[in-house]
């Protein structure tokens, strides 16, 4: 596949968006997200820095036979060899050749006080260290890209010599010089100055690579396009330290649907959101819900005026069809809605309340009885999907009888507490009587119930809480503040959100985990 004259995105989440605080990758981590990247259709994809990195060593080995990339080839990144040492000799960029990847991508000093300071040797060393590591790997067969580090800073301080590094790589055979914004301290039309004069006086093909620490990391990789830049690098869900690197979703989004420029494989784009989530449960850190694009926010509509708005034409309230990025619109119910939101809401959980104007009159009040009370139905939409049904056909799904339930938690000096929680209800026409242990009470409280009920409902034994939130509502109060928990619920397949309110945490909890059960008993029914 040879991608050298179209446009590169090239993802950079296996390297430097590793690099975020908390964030841990395995190899197997690297090897599932660089699956979800190329089903993305990126160009390239950037494994990490093999010899310097045992780690990332193992990864490249693995790729090379582990993974079928059908778009993205993998680029290999590290530095221009050492001082004094010749490329050929540098085991540093022995690894590079030996790790199989097709492309390497070089970091190099193009800002003349980081090459005195950091580096120790001259600006003319340099030079010679960046056109020998290229051209020596030009001439073992391997694609080279270069990254300017501290481009952006070193122009302003030293513009002759920034340019005069970029040429240089340029000549000894470097495909694309990537202008890094290492500080992520630029704005855009900064950037868009200096991409002009850099493709006016070197002629070099042009890349941007932005960090996000003045929040502008998206607008200067698009600054940097829309002035000539043809390659851009990001990480997936922005990604990397300080505050991140450019989301690189959002930048090719902007591209194809803002400035119709086809960056992706056709249709590529449509997976955005799935695979954004995908590597978000890869790297365990949690997906920003008001993400661009893909976040469960970026669609998602509370006021009444915009709900009222959007029944009678969703794209009043959205910039685009979230199709297009794989993402759903959400209607949140609240207190804020109006009769619109709970018809558009009730139509989305496959209920037609446009023609009774009583009961979507009644339902709305209740949502605000309840909201008032310290209930939230926003992400609860299994809670609110049962308060649904209950107005509509006038009862609440039963599947049991709770006749009542108890918790003792037990400690003992230099031991663990261990609770105890007893349910009794009566399911099926049986009464059951069953306890539980766990470690804390609500955990406790969570096996004793669907130990009960199972009995009955075999199907509970699937169900598993998968998730679990408190909020202390009128901290002012102390411990006697009203407590709401948001509880999720999976079978394995699904999840689903419940969500209870109570004068303490067991019993909201309570009221979360009877919701979660219920609401998982008839979504069994329904299939």
């Amino acid at each position: 596949m040879d991608l050298h004259g179209a446009f590169h995105v090239y993802d950079t989440t296996l390297r430097d968006g590793a690099q975020q605080e908390g964030l841990n990758l395995t190899v197997a981590d690297k090897l599932a997200i660089a699956r979800q990247l190329d089903g993305l259709g990126v160009g390239y994809i950037e494994g990490g820095w093999p010899g310097a990195n045992p780690k990332d060593t193992e990864f490249f080995r693995r790729a090379a036979q582990e993974l079928d990339l059908e778009h993205a080839r993998l680029a290999a990144f590290g530095a221009t060899r050492r001082a004094g040492v010749r490329a050929a000799d540098d085991p540093l960029i022995a690894a590079l050749r030996e790790s199989g990847a097709p492309v390497v991508t070089l970091v190099a000093k193009s800002h003349d006080r980081h090459v005195e300071l950091a580096l120790r040797t001259t600006l003319e060393e340099n030079l010679a260290m960046i056109r020998d590591t290229v051209s020596h790997l030009r001439a073992e067969g391997q694609e080279v890209f270069l990254d300017a580090e501290h481009f952006f800073n070193g122009y302003r301080d030293n513009r002759d010599y920034a340019l005069e590094v970029l040429r240089t790589a340029y000549d000894a055979g470097a495909s694309v010089i990537a202008l890094c914004d290492t500080n992520g301290g630029m704005l855009p039309s900064w950037v868009a100055d200096t991409v002009h004069d850099v493709l006016e006086s070197t002629g070099v093909r042009v890349g941007i690579h932005a960090h996000n620490d003045t929040g502008c990391a998206i607008a200067n990789s698009l600054a940097a396009v829309d002035a000539g830049a043809t390659h851009v690098q990001g990480c997936i869900n922005g990604y990397g330290e300080r505050t991140g690197n450019a989301d690189l979703v959002a930048v090719v989004a902007n591209l194809e649907l803002k400035l119709d420029r086809r960056v992706l494989p056709q249709g590529m784009l449509g997976e955005a959101t799935r695979i954004a989530h995908a590597v978000a449960e890869v790297t365990n850190v949690p997906p920003a819900s008001r993400q661009p694009y893909v976040g469960g926010s970026a669609f998602a509509h509370k006021a009444g005026l915009h709900a009222s708005a959007i029944k009678v034409d969703p794209n009043l309230y959205q910039h685009m069809d979230p199709a297009g990025v794989g993402n759903d619109m959400r209607l949140l119910v609240s207190d804020m809605a109006g009769r619109a939101s709970i018809e558009l809401k009730g139509r989305e959980l496959g209920f037609d309340l446009s023609g009774d104007r009583e009961l979507v009159t009644r339902i709305t009040d209740r949502v605000k009885v309840l909201e008032s009370r310290g209930f939230t139905f926003e992400a609860a939409d299994a809670s609110f999907e049962l308060l649904l049904i209950e107005e509509v056909e006038g009862q609440r799904p039963a599947y049991f009888d709770v006749e009542s339930w108890r918790v003792i938690t037990e400690t003992v000096p230099h031991g663990d507490a261990v609770s105890e929680a007893t349910v009794k209800l009566r399911a099926d026409g049986v009464r059951y009587v069953v306890t539980g242990e766990g470690n804390g009470p609500v955990n406790a409280l969570d096996q004793a119930l669907r130990a009960a009920i199972e009995q009955a409902y075999p199907e509970v034994a699937k169900f598993e809480l998968i998730d679990y939130k408190v909020r202390i509502l009128d901290q002012g109060h102390g411990t006697d503040a009203i407590t709401r928990v948001l509880i999720e619920t999976s079978d394995g397949e699904t999840s689903w959100l419940t969500v209870g309110v109570g004068t303490n945490v067991i019993e909201a909890s309570w009221g979360a985990l009877v919701d979660g059960v219920t609401f998982g008993l008839r979504r069994h029914d329904q299939r």
